[in-house]
């Protein structure tokens, strides 16, 4: 297909669309500053393009990509333990963004591909890869969960959509210890679909996407659809006590504690209070 460039239905922001004219909606993450970390302004962002893709006719795929070196870092952790006594709410309105952008991207008719370089990390970085159909990787991408690393818990279904992929002990494993999977040991355990030199990255994602677009849309998105009507009934069946879990533990000292000892990049000394 020609390369056409492609129009800008969101301009300068933290999450950016852009609509190919072969029917590819490319969405962004567009804080490289914070290694694409999750905020509260970039997920309302992200909710709000997932949403205008779900209304546009013309999508025929999607890719979602992180702009700068990392896809996405999960959470914003400087921001996180900026709020002090307030993390309970921040983290309590942030995982339900969350909860909206993975449903919805599940839900969508089009395919949804994530092209990842550098981490993919916390409930961002790796609920996004578990809500998408097809997963491209940098050769030397990373993947983490990370969550109870800094005493939470897996948000955005992960706990679901994970172990569907990977399977419950491994899921365990990658949940409880975390691990730092390499892109080849995300691709064995079935977590990624490809694995692909750096520099090839979004231009082999991109390829993708326009298959998937040049393909017969009603076919795929049944395909989709029923690919994913067991997994995602579980999935929003378990994101309201992901939330509620979430704002709990935020709201605990070895929360802070936690996230203080990855900025400092420490060991953390949890108390259990």
């Amino acid at each position: 297909m020609t390369d056409i460039p492609p129009t800008v239905l969101v301009g300068e922001g933290p999450a950016l669309l852009m609509l190919h004219a072969d029917g590819v909606a490319h969405i962004r993450l567009n804080r490289a500053e914070s290694a694409n970390g999750l905020n509260i302004e970039l997920l309302k962002a992200l909710h709000e393009v997932v949403m205008r893709v779900h209304g546009d006719g013309r999508v025929r795929s999607v890719l979602i990509t992180g702009e700068g070196k990392n896809f996405c870092a999960g959470g914003d952790v400087h921001t996180f333990l900026s709020k002090g006594v307030d993390l309970p709410h921040y983290i309590r309105v942030a995982t339900s963004y969350l909860q909206l952008v993975a449903a919805g991207l599940i839900r969508l008719n089009p395919p949804v591909v994530c092209a990842v370089q550098g981490f993919a990390a916390g409930g961002g970085g790796m609920g996004l890869v578990c809500s998408a159909d097809f997963v491209v990787a940098a050769e030397s991408a990373r993947f983490l969960a990370g969550a109870t690393r800094v005493s939470m818990v897996p948000d955005a279904g992960v706990s679901v959509t994970l172990t569907q992929l990977v399977g419950l002990r491994r899921a365990t494993e990658i949940l409880m210890l975390n691990p730092t999977l390499t892109a080849a040991e995300a691709k064995d355990i079935g977590l990624i679909t490809r694995v692909v030199p750096d520099d090839a990255l979004e231009r082999e994602a991109l390829a993708l996407a326009r298959q998937l677009a040049a393909g017969a849309p009603a076919a795929l998105a049944n395909t989709k659809r029923l690919l994913w009507s067991g997994i995602g009934q579980g999935v929003e069946a378990v994101m309201p006590e992901e939330n509620h879990t979430q704002a709990v533990l935020s709201g605990m000292a070895d929360a802070l504690e936690g996230l203080a000892a990855v900025i400092d990049k420490r060991a953390p000394r949890f108390t259990g209070r």
